[in-house]
């Protein structure tokens, strides 16, 4: 803090005139500062302006950086359940039209040769779900085959540790909460078979049911109508064939019912991390930015203080003078 000494009579030392000269530097560092502050929309810009001001922007900022990447994963999740469920939605039309071929089947006014026809026709329609399967494709990684699964960083513990959204596609998976024996493979079709020579016990599974093998339609014939006969007796029959594929268009609504779950997840997921970084945005803002009406009303302060600085600066270097007269 400055005193106010005159000095009185000795010439030696100008202490005015130095208090001015402080007076002046501090006003010009002020003037400095507001001048970096305004011009940069920072109040800290460098960790001396505010030591414990700097550290939190700057973790606040780490973890706003996180967050996008999070973000982003998010964003890939959602990725995989869209095309994942959008497939199972071509499948479920598809399977509906095998089923309602069927049901056609079972009437007795149709003639064998009909009965023929549907069962070919269903069959094609079964080489089209093959097809949905293997072109149902994420990443590099086949989605509906009874493998995939995969995990997305959704977001971050205090401690940094990793919170993870996991997507499980695979046939053991008790969420699908499929009938039967809990097998779900979309893989197990006629064109699996033709493309690949499978002989396997895969084969006689479709969507997680016992002895449904989508096959069975290209070997309908005139003389043995095979799981379109009508016969109770029959090892397979329509009525039995009619309800393995209920079933298996159940299963596959609950594996599309089980991703879209997943997204809603995400979907909040998402909306929780854009707010989050907004909040974040605004902390730092809070601690780093600068107040520009503050800060142009201290410029202007210090600008006048540097004026009168000045002025007093030349005042006191000429009070030394007054004491010439003593010589005269």
């Amino acid at each position: 803090m400055p005193t106010a000494i005159s000095g009185e009579s000795r010439i030696r030392t100008n202490i005015p005139a130095e208090n001015a000269y402080n007076s002046l530097i501090q006003s010009s560092n002020n003037i400095a500062l507001r001048q970096l502050r305004l011009s940069t929309g920072k109040r800290i810009n460098a960790a001396a302006d505010d030591v414990a001001g700097y550290i939190t922007s700057r973790a606040l900022q780490a973890r706003n950086g996180a967050l996008k990447a999070a973000l982003m994963s998010a964003g890939d999740a959602k990725n995989v359940t869209s095309i994942a469920q959008d497939a199972l939605d071509q499948i479920n039309g598809l399977m509906t039209q095998i089923k309602d071929a069927t049901a056609m089947a079972s009437s007795g006014a149709l003639g064998t040769d009909e009965k023929v026809a549907l069962s070919k026709g269903a069959y094609r329609l079964a080489q089209q779900i093959q097809f949905i399967t293997d072109s149902t494709v994420f990443g590099g990684k086949q989605l509906l085959q009874g493998s995939f699964s995969g995990d997305w960083v959704m977001g971050y513990y205090g401690n940094n540790d990793l919170m993870k959204i996991e997507i499980d596609l695979t046939t053991g998976n008790s969420d699908f909460n499929i009938d039967n024996n809990s097998y779900f493979d979309l893989n197990a079709t006629s064109e699996d078979i033709a493309t690949r020579g499978s002989s396997t016990g895969a084969s006689t599974n479709f969507a997680g049911v016992s002895g449904l093998n989508l096959e069975d339609f290209n070997n309908i014939t005139a003389n043995d109508l095979g799981i379109f006969t009508n016969d109770p007796n029959a090892t397979k029959n329509v009525h039995q064939t009619l309800q393995s594929l209920a079933t298996a268009l159940n299963n596959i609504n609950k594996v599309a019912s089980y991703l879209g779950g997943i997204e809603v997840r995400l979907n909040s997921q998402e909306t929780m991390l854009k707010s989050q970084m907004t909040n974040y945005k605004a902390a730092i803002s809070r601690i780093e930015d600068a107040d520009v009406a503050t800060e142009q009303m201290e410029l202007v302060k210090a600008q006048f203080l540097q004026q009168t600085s000045l002025i007093s600066l030349s005042q006191a270097n000429q009070n030394p003078s007054s004491f010439l007269q003593l010589f005269r």
